[in-house]
């Protein structure tokens, strides 16, 4: 098994300039919380919050490539973590607890999503009623960026717009990445109804 992307991943995440400590710190993960990181790659996240949570939480590492999930199985061995569940990613819906989620992570994973909205309005499904939806994306870049050019990308209004319409409400919006916005969502409620 070839580990060079799993690592180049891993590599750029872990990149200062990617502000790692500053995302995880956004996230204010506490112990014993289950987390959902969605197209992990290399892991470099999902093992940084499977030490957060600790051994009475539980990080659910979800991607397509099974050679990814190979090799975050890898790390986690060598770090001695014992609380990390490897998915096997599909594009329809991952294969995920149901209401026991209070964190689904999705970093540069959402503009790859074929139906994204309908994506999208499935993981309420997984999430606790007080759970949230972080995701870091791709702004759209100079004239000739990579991620312009190519499509990698989801203007912030568009994605915030598709979340309204998948039942979810903006709850914080942070702006120190420099090649990214990040927003995390937590699920719309319905108004209550008086009864009387």
């Amino acid at each position: 098994m070839d580990n060079k992307k799993a690592i180049m991943f891993n590599r750029l995440a872990a990149d200062p300039k990617s502000k790692p400590d500053e995302i995880l710190k956004a996230l204010n993960l506490r112990r014993g919380q289950f987390v959902a990181d969605i197209g992990a790659g290399g892991g470099y996240f999902s093992l940084r919050m499977a030490e957060l949570v600790g051994s009475e939480g539980k990080i659910f590492a979800v991607d397509a490539n099974p050679d990814f999930l190979h090799y975050i199985e890898q790390q986690a061995q060598e770090k001695g973590l014992n609380n990390l569940v490897l998915v096997q990613a599909t594009s329809e819906r991952p294969n995920l607890p149901s209401l026991q989620l209070d964190l689904i992570f999705m970093r540069n994973v959402t503009h790859h999503l074929p139906h994204r909205q309908e994506y999208l309005k499935k993981l309420t499904e997984f999430l606790k009623p007080e759970g949230r939806v972080a995701i870091i994306e791709y702004k759209k870049g100079k004239l000739f960026s990579f991620h312009r050019l190519f499509g990698h990308y989801i203007p912030k209004e568009k994605l915030i717009q598709e979340m309204r319409e998948a039942g979810y409400q903006l709850e914080q919006d942070f702006d120190f990445l420099p090649r990214q916005h990040f927003t995390i969502y937590k699920p719309a409620r319905l108004p209550e109804v008086n009864s009387q």
